[in-house]
């Protein structure tokens, strides 16, 4: 039995997450690797002290991993039957934990290249079988933005800071449906016309839209084919279920779950002149348990997508144009002056 079967048989507690600590490094100079050289070295020195001050404000830092272990820990209280608790690290453990969930930030790298800043946080969760001490499941996740030092650091860092928060927001959840809920289903999931989005130059990817509460639509087929036993074979409409999310540039603005349709009319109004990149994924619901599949995206253009998947990673292409982890989403203008 893999690893991935064996965590469906016990129960898990969450605890021993290391809390209460900053990012390691970040704030050193030593953090920022690369050429930094030539006509680059005042934007290197203006990107490096930019940084340092805002990391030095723990009240404005969302990459701690005491936040982490907090996103973690009530995203793991949506899944069924699991009975969770989140301690701090002198805390004894309760006799009857049958599991303890290590989660932490493990590292934060700065490359840059020329005129151009790559950032990458990597963050890793643990699962510990108490009885004997064994780990029964190891996982890391990796988030990438690039984009100039110029950018990085204009407008207060306020690229830095919509950085800070997506890569929080993507490594909570990363890790919570990684360990405990997600199944990869072999699929195809994609947008969908409706009488309020129509298709931009026949992308099905890009849609436009004159009214500011649309409804929003996707198809989804399952091909089969997976390795996930008899219940992967036997799931019907009615055992699926849907989650929808729409985000603007810097955040997310809009949620609603367990939607039963394929389609889902807005019950609040986004703003005009505006363009949000929105997505939707299936949660499967069989005897009990619930299941979550893998967020609606385009195939990502990367020269290497199958080093990506195999780093759990995400991998940003130019952070003005669009926050990694919403660059992929379908996207949604809502056009002006119109309702």
């Amino acid at each position: 039995m893999d690893s991935g079967s064996r965590i469906g048989t016990i129960s898990k507690e969450v605890g021993g997450a290391p809390i209460n600590f900053p990012i390691p490094g970040m704030a050193l100079p030593g953090a920022i690797f690369g050429g930094i050289t030539g006509k680059y070295k005042r934007e290197v020195q203006e990107f490096r002290d930019a940084l340092t001050e805002v990391l030095a404000n723990a009240a404005n830092q969302p990459l701690t991993n005491e936040n982490l272990a907090l996103d973690v820990f009530w995203g793991i209280r949506k899944v069924p039957n699991l009975d969770s608790k989140l301690f701090a690290p002198t805390t004894p453990i309760p006799p009857d934990t049958d599991a303890i969930l290590y989660v932490s930030i493990n590292t934060v790298r700065i490359d840059v290249q020329e005129n151009e800043a790559i950032l990458t946080i990597s963050a890793g969760a643990t699962l510990n079988r108490v009885s004997d001490g064994m780990d029964i499941y190891k996982t890391v996740i990796h988030y990438q933005e690039t984009d100039t030092l110029s950018n990085w650091t204009s407008n207060e860092n306020a690229l830095f800071r919509d950085y800070a928060n997506f890569a929080r927001h993507y490594l909570g959840r990363e890790l919570t449906d990684d360990v405990f809920a997600r199944v990869s289903l072999n699929h195809e999931l994609t947008p969908e016309e409706t009488k309020t989005v129509e298709r931009i130059k026949k992308n099905e990817w890009q849609g436009r839209t004159e009214s500011l509460s649309p409804t929003l639509a996707w198809n989804l087929e399952l091909l089969g084919g997976d390795p996930y036993g008899s219940w992967a074979d036997t799931i019907n409409a009615s055992d699926i279920y849907y989650d929808v999310e729409i985000y603007n540039a810097h955040e997310l603005v809009y949620a609603e779950e367990r939607i039963q349709e394929s389609s889902h009319a807005l019950v609040v109004e986004l703003e005009a002149c505006q363009t949000y990149r929105w997505t939707v994924r299936p949660t499967y619901h069989i005897g009990g348990e619930i299941k979550t599949g893998e967020w609606m995206r385009v195939d990502p253009v990367a020269d290497d997508e199958t080093e990506i998947a195999v780093l759990k990673a995400i991998i940003g292409r130019n952070a003005t144009e669009a926050p990694a982890y919403i660059q992929d989403f379908a996207t949604l203008e809502v056009k002006c002056g119109r309702r």
